[in-house]
Parts: C-alpha cells; structure tokens; sequence
C-alpha cells in the first residue's frame, strides 16, 4: 500500500512540494510500483486524471560516466543497456501520467581511467547536466570527487566500493555496499576451507588499497598470517616478474612445512587476472594453493574466452564474490532483455543502475526542480517506498547502500572446452555464512 499521510504531505509543503505534487507523486509510486515488479495496491482509485506536474518541461539531461572500454567494459556495455532501458521505461511512464518533461541520455566512455572519468564529466557539466549515474570505479569516482562537490553534481555510482569514499554530506552516492562489507569475505573463505596463510595481490587504486586494507585487518583478526602483499600496476601488459615474486615466496612458505592446501592467493582486480594467471599457470605450486577473487573478478569474461585461464581457473576453484541484487520480477525481466542484447548474464551492478534512473525520475517528479540538492532532498522519500530490480534501497548516512549478501561465483566447464560463470554460493551479510548450492 502506497499512502502520502496529511503529515507527510505538511513536511513535503515545508520544503516547497505542493499538494498537486505531493498526490502526482503517490500516483507515481503506484505505477512505479507495478513498474518495477512489485505488487502495490492503492489506498483510493482515483477517478479523475491527476493534474501533471509542470515545473520542468522538455528534455531533462542525465548523465552516464561507463566504461565501455579498459579493463572493465563488458560491465560498461551491460551497463549501459540497463540505463537505456530504464530511461526508455521512465518516458513511456512520464508520457502515460501527462508530464510535460522527458530524460534526455549523454553516455560517455571513461575508458576506466579517471583522469578520463573526470575529462568526461566536465564535459557533461558543460551541456548542463547536474546528475551522473556512475563511474564503476572508486578510482574514477575519487578522481573526479571534487569536482562534482564543488560543482553540485549528483554522482551515483552502481559499483564503486573504496571505504574512503564512504563521506557525510558530499554529492557522491553509492547504489552498492563498500568493501568495509565485501573485505572480511575472502579471509572468512580462507577460514573455511583451512587456510592458514594468505598473499594479497590487489591494484595499486584507491579500490584496491582500500579492499586489500580490509582484507588484511579481517585476516589478522581471525589468526591467518598475511604471508605477502604484491600491490600491482593497473592494466600492464605483463605480469610475470610479479607473478615469478609470488611463486618464490609460496615455495618458501611450503618448505617451513606449510601444505600447499593452506595457502591462499586473494586477486583485487579486474581484467588483470586474466594476464595474472597466464604466468601462475606456468608455476607446478600455484596449481595446488587456493584462489580467490573480488568483485573485480567475478562475471570477468577474458578469463573464459582465454582457454588456459578458464581451465587454470577451474581447476584451482578460484571463486569471486559480488554483491546479490534481490531477485525480483524486474530483476528477471532485465536479465533477459540485457543477456539478449549483448549475448550474456549482466554482471550484478546493471541493475544499480537501472534503479538509479528510476530513483532520479522519480526525485525529480517530486521535487519538481532539477538541481542536485532537489534531488538529493526528495530521495529518502523515495527510496522508503521503491522497490527495484535490485530490490529494496536503503542507503547509510554517507549514501552508500547498507549492508549486503553476496553472491559467490566461480567458472564452471559445463562440457569439455566449454566455460561459464555459475554463481555457487552466497554469503549471507547479516550472519556472515557461506552457504554452497
């Protein structure tokens, strides 16, 4: 049920929202509801066609910061089909209510660089854009920070996770969890399966840093020796000395006498790994240690289209975990649209961002204004009643989204020479359990 109480209404006239306003935005709420696949009834049918808002008018510009290329632009190309759907949705929606005003999409490639992401953005505030889905990157949301602050620029990131992003009263907002929640899941893994000793290999970027801190302190809390750290340069070309540095430093741990089984590679990249794990494979004992990896990881499509890195992968079970959108009705409508398009699964981000755009619409109808800080203003309201395809919202005091399962993933040979990404696993973030299928 759907209802904008006399007192709700008094606080949306404190800050400017008329009654007209107030009803158009219970109706939008209704349909939104039935919109985004979540059943909804009303209070009371209305029988009349309810007055459109009129403060805005015409084409209302968003923007879109995706990497459609670098390291992470199968995400950006996903991405960037979940937005248009959602936009295209959003102005079927606006025209069906009698709104005289529609989105209005600039997407730009940040190439998953930031002084790139940062360039891009710059030029989209030029056109007059005050609102920006996106980047994927902490580096890219860091690099370009400022700026947005300085400028009033909404930024929502779907996948941005750098704890030291996590900033009160900034125009930085997240539609996913920080790593202060995805951090104690691979030390927690390594618990799991009897792991004593960890190495960290992590990016040298604020995200990185950031989930490889986190790591390391969840890793010391539980009494697993963080055996070596390689910090590593973004997108190389080659990653073998780091890699021949790794093998030297497990051979040693197994001549004190520590079982191979025991020992546990933690990988906080992106498309890296795939370079990664050419030059691990070359190594007998990097076959026998444990594996694991990141968000960063998770869904990367170079590991299966590089024949030896799918079955290095699969042997040694290398599993990355990401964050697990609830799986409502949208959710499935949107994994099929976006699978058909580009020829498979989105990773778990697009559909942050999908919801991003109906969070903004939606902030906008109510506010009737388009400035950050009207939007901003009017999202708490919002994000109490909607319901997405990523489920429900419910963001911290910093804007970053509160707490989260994750799904566990891993590549699977589904028949020989043939690999996919399966999720196998959850980890439950209220009880902090791994649970297997």
């Amino acid at each position: 049920m759907v209802l904008i109480s006399l007192k709700q209404d008094e606080k949306m006239m404190e800050k400017g929202v008329t009654t007209v306003v107030a009803v158009a935005v219970a109706v939008v709420m209704l349909l939104v509801g039935i919109a985004v696949g979540y059943v909804v009834t009303p209070y009371v049918t209305p029988t009349a066609p309810v007055t459109p808002v009129v403060g805005l008018s015409g084409e209302v510009p968003i923007g879109a910061l995706l990497p459609l290329s670098g390291p992470l632009g199968a995400f950006g190309e996903n991405d960037r089909v979940a937005i248009q759907t959602a936009v295209d949705e959003v102005n079927a929606f606006l025209t069906q209510v009698g709104a005289n005003w529609k989105l209005k999409l600039y997407v730009e490639d940040t190439e998953t660089k930031p002084e790139v992401a940062l360039e891009k953005l710059m030029s989209l505030h030029a056109k007059g854009i005050k609102v920006v889905i996106g980047p994927m990157g902490s580096g890219e949301v860091m690099k370009l920070k400022e700026y947005a602050d300085s400028n009033k620029i909404l930024v929502i990131s779907q996948s941005s996770t750098s704890p030291a992003l996590s900033i009160k009263g900034d125009y930085i907002y997240r539609f996913c969890p920080n790593d202060l929640y995805q951090g104690p899941i691979g030390p927690k893994f390594a618990k799991m399966i009897g792991a004593t000793h960890i190495f960290l290999v992590y990016l040298a970027n604020p995200w990185g840093d950031g989930l490889a801190e986190v790591a390391e302190k969840t890793a010391n809390e539980l009494g697993i020796t963080v055996a070596g750290k390689f910090r590593i340069a973004e997108a190389a070309p080659d990653y073998s000395a780091e890699v021949a540095s790794l093998n030297s430093e497990v051979n040693k741990l197994v001549e004190q006498g520590v079982p191979p089984e025991k020992i546990m590679v933690q990988l906080i990249t992106y498309g890296e790994a795939t370079t990664f794990m050419l030059s691990a494979r070359e190594y007998d004992v990097l076959w026998n240690v444990k594996w694991f990896g990141s968000d960063g990881t998770a869904y990367e499509g170079s590991l299966i289209k590089e024949a030896k890195t799918a079955e290095f992968s699969t042997k040694v079970r290398f599993v990355s975990p990401i964050f697990a959108p609830t799986k409502t009705p949208k959710y499935q409508e949107l994994l099929e649209k976006i699978s058909k398009t580009v020829g498979r699964p989105p990773e778990p981000y697009a559909y942050n961002t999908y919801d991003a755009v109906w969070v903004i619409a939606l902030a906008l109808l109510a506010a009737n204004e388009y400035s950050a800080d009207a939007i901003i203003s009017a999202m708490p309201q919002i994000l109490g009643h909607y319901y997405g395809a990523s489920g429900h919202l419910m963001l911290d005091e910093t804007g970053d989204r509160i707490g989260a399962d994750y799904e566990l993933t891993e590549i699977v040979e589904t028949k020989p020479g043939t690999y996919e990404w399966q999720v196998t696993g959850t980890y439950y973030g209220a009880t902090a359990e791994i649970l297997w299928k």
